[in-house]
């Protein structure tokens, strides 16, 4: 086994392998994954040294948590850090012939009520020890309380209402009581940190845009204010839903969508740069997530046991130091981020 160093959470005194899996495509997000597949990615990751996963129950409406437990109750308690989510309470799909799946094309029949109350989270927390069949969860994440998923300032505020008048009540006594280890936040987009932290008390954010080799926006204010309250950083979506792994191919996709042909020049424009420097797009994305002290961790996922190898191959590779100058004199990095 390979050892990944760690990191800590905010102020838990819970340590994470820096580098991380994310179990959406084990949900069959967008594919198809057999039995066989899924377990070879757990244990694949498991074999390098991931001792973090992090998973959820929309992720396939449970499909992904079924796959993470069955693979986690063969390892030892005490020897990993389990992280999934809670705003979502699954029910069955009684009429199969409407059952849509959404992006997770190999669902199973479920169905979901978005809540962030007291009785919903505890629900959701619940029901996920029973789909994991684990004792415990280590890190609870506030999931998908932003504008892309609920679309409007109406809705997003009436979530945040039920959080903090009801659903906050049930994770701070499961933090209080040691029935977690830490409470986080899942981030889509800018603002919506500042909005957390005015109204509850959190460990960290899970970052899925806003930071990563294309846009660094959050740097600006509000990794300052994670700085300031010692809130950590998972980052999620590594290689921007696809383009900083494959680059700016036909069909490349940017935030869960065809990207826009800004995004592919910005992207041609960096790779450019990682060639002259002889370092692959994909090893300088991961490794620039890494240089900033406020990521405790990264959460890649995969599909295939080559791609978790992969990963953490480009991990250990050796970067120039001038790539990350050149990337800021062409201003394709902010001055002010932190490089390797």
């Amino acid at each position: 086994m390979n050892n990944i160093p760690q990191r800590e959470i905010g102020r838990t005194g819970t340590l994470v392998s820096e580098f991380g899996l994310g179990t959406a495509p084990l949900g069959d997000l967008f594919d198809v994954l057999d039995e066989e597949r899924a377990q070879g990615v757990l244990q694949a990751a498991w074999d390098v040294g991931v001792r973090l996963y992090d998973t959820s129950p929309f992720y396939g409406n449970g499909k992904s948590e079924h796959r993470v437990g069955h693979f986690l109750r063969q390892q030892q308690r005490e020897d990993y850090v389990l992280s999934t989510k809670v705003g979502r309470v699954f029910r069955p799909v009684h009429d199969l012939s409407t059952f849509d799946p959404g992006p997770f094309v190999g669902a199973l029949p479920f169905e979901f009520t978005v809540d962030y109350s007291y009785d919903g989270i505890m629900r959701s927390f619940e029901d996920s020890l029973q789909r994991l069949s684990l004792p415990s969860i280590d890190l609870l994440v506030i999931h998908d309380l932003d504008f892309y998923f609920h679309e409007t300032e109406a809705r997003v505020s009436a979530y945040l209402t039920q959080l903090f008048t009801s659903g906050w009540r049930a994770l701070d006594e499961l933090r209080r009581h040691g029935l977690v280890k830490g409470v986080g936040a899942g981030i889509n987009e800018l603002g919506m940190i500042p909005r957390f932290l005015d109204l509850v008390d959190l460990d960290f954010f899970l970052v899925a845009y806003g930071y990563n080799l294309l846009t660094q926006e959050m740097q600006e204010e509000e990794f300052g204010l994670c700085e300031e309250n010692n809130i950590s950083i998972i980052v999620g979506a590594v290689f921007a839903s696809g383009i900083l792994a494959t680059g700016a191919v036909p069909g490349a996709h940017y935030f869960y969508a065809p990207a826009s042909p800004e995004i592919m020049e910005k992207t041609n424009r960096i790779e450019r740069i990682c060639q002259r420097y002889e370092t692959p797009l994909p090893c300088a994305a991961l490794q620039f997530l890494l240089a900033n002290p406020i990521v405790a961790a990264i959460i890649p996922g995969a599909i295939e046991v080559m791609h978790v190898q992969s990963n953490f191959d480009l991990l250990q590779r050796p970067v120039p130091a001038e790539l990350w100058s050149a990337l800021k004199s062409e201003g394709l990095l902010r001055e002010d981020v932190p490089t390797p």
